[in-house]
């Protein structure tokens, strides 16, 4: 506006001193004179409102220029911002973290098994000789949520069709876990240990013959220091649930003293177990394979064991990993409570020495064995981590007493495992296998006789 008023100024200053020596000279100016100078003072007004219009608008549009400029900044720091607060890493797989507290890591392994079990003469089950199959195909994802909250889902997919492994959902605050969903229920070291961190290609015998599997429930754990406990409520496994006799109810709790001593890290542990099997679930059959999973013949079985109603279990653990060397072992108890018939008893456990060939240990954590941090991976050069480990593995299913005659085993184990680089792994186990009350018959009707079983494993998992 004052640009406005400075030109119509000007203007009109300009007009003025042209007009005066004209009215100096000439004071009888015409009518016609002055209505036309009128006229151009009119028109330089209008000329310069328009001026003052198009500088408005010229105001305008920059303001809304500069007004969008802000906006797009501002969206791209938010952008910007967004972008760096997801952070993606590796902790044995990819994991991406938001700065509000969500994580994702992808979780997975596929295991292709294989053996050969050299039976006694007169066993022509078709579970004899070599056998292969895909153990395990599994895919998952695991994460925190947050305040405090966790997440764990994984799918297996061996037997061509999906079934629910695990899926809970945990919170925790300070030392205590509360974890709600499928997940083990506290068995065993072994049963406990993941089967992409053991040193053999099967758990120990008893882990099978016992039923112990994942269930659905309620749990919560405290740690604190060297001490960790353990306890919860759970029923069936989710995929045993639309049926409605699986309606069973457990109780189960663990305790572990796990000290270190130098260099030295120590783990005694023990377990107890009740469970009511249910209102409609009045037998139980106990059994396992040879020590290898790819065939499905048992040479030690009970059959239906009727009137069960209820098992109670107890479990001792001990563990001590030094350097290179670990020493292991496990004890268990069964007991059948029976109506009608009488109460009945089973035992079953393991003894374990491994040694790393190479400058590799076991880890351990949260009261569970893990897989070597590998020293010398052969993407390095070196040769990866490779170990050797000896076991002696005893399950027996007789209680003559109550006259249960379902096999007594012994297990002689070697094995070899060679992790050559991080998520990588190859297992081959030799195993003799000593019969007693044998549920398959041999020649002559033998039931105390021997087998030899070699098994395989080649693993990917992250």
């Amino acid at each position: 506006m004052m640009i406005a008023r400075f030109l119509a100024g000007t203007a009109f200053a300009l007009s003025f001193a042209s007009a005066s020596p004209a009215l100096a000279q000439e004071t009888d100016t015409s009518t016609a004179e002055v209505r036309q100078l009128r006229e151009e003072l009119e028109a330089l007004r209008k000329q310069i409102d328009a001026l003052e219009a198009a500088l408005e608008t010229q105001q305008t549009t920059v303001a809304r220029a500069e007004t969008r400029a802000a906006e797009a900044i501002e969206t791209a720091q938010a952008t910007r911002d967004a972008a760096a607060g997801t952070k993606g890493g590796w902790k044995g797989a990819p994991e991406f973290s938001s700065g509000d507290g969500w994580t994702f890591k992808p979780r997975g392994r596929l295991q292709y098994d294989f053996g050969h079990l050299s039976a006694p003469d007169g066993i022509t089950d078709d579970g004899t000789g070599f056998s292969s199959e895909l153990r395990r195909v599994r895919l998952g994802a695991e994460g925190n949520i947050p305040g405090g909250f966790g997440y764990r889902f994984e799918l297996e997919f061996a037997d061509g069709s999906a079934q629910l492994w695990d899926g809970y959902i945990t919170y925790k605050t300070g030392g205590l876990t509360v974890t709600a969903g499928q997940h083990n229920n506290f068995q065993s070291l072994d049963e406990l240990t993941s089967g992409n961190d053991t040193v053999l290609v099967e758990r120990a015998a008893f882990t099978d013959a016992f039923g112990f599997e994942r269930r659905l429930g309620l749990s919560a754990q405290y740690a604190a220091g060297p001490v960790l406990l353990q306890g919860g409520v759970f029923t069936d496994n989710v995929a045993d649930l639309s049926n409605d006799g699986n309606n069973s109810f457990s109780v189960d709790g663990r305790a572990v003293f796990a000290p270190k001593l130098g260099n030295t890290q120590l783990h005694f542990a023990g377990s107890a177990h009740w469970r009511d099997l249910g209102d409609t679930l009045t037998s139980g059959r106990y059994r396992q394979r040879p020590l290898i999973h790819s065939t499905d013949i048992r040479f030690i079985d009970t059959g239906n064991v009727g009137g069960v109603s209820s098992e109670t279990s107890y479990g001792l653990e001990a563990l001590a990993i030094a350097g290179r060397l670990h020493a292991a072992g496990e004890a268990h108890w069964l007991k059948l409570a029976r109506d009608p018939g009488a109460d009945a008893g089973f035992f079953g456990g393991y003894a374990e020495l491994g040694y790393f060939l190479t400058d590799d240990s076991l880890g351990y954590r949260g009261g569970t064995i893990r897989a070597p941090k590998i020293a010398n991976p052969v993407s390095e050069g070196g040769i990866g981590a490779v170990a050797l480990t000896l076991r002696y593995d005893y399950l027996d299913l007789v209680d003559q007493s109550a006259g249960v005659i379902g096999g007594e085993q012994n297990g002689y184990i070697a094995g070899l495992s060679w992790w050559p680089v991080e998520n990588l792994r190859f297992l081959l186990n030799y195993a003799h296998l000593e019969y007693d009350f044998a549920a398959l018959p041999a020649a002559g009707g033998e039931r105390s006789y021997s087998a030899d079983v070699l098994g395989g494993r080649i693993q990917v998992s992250f």
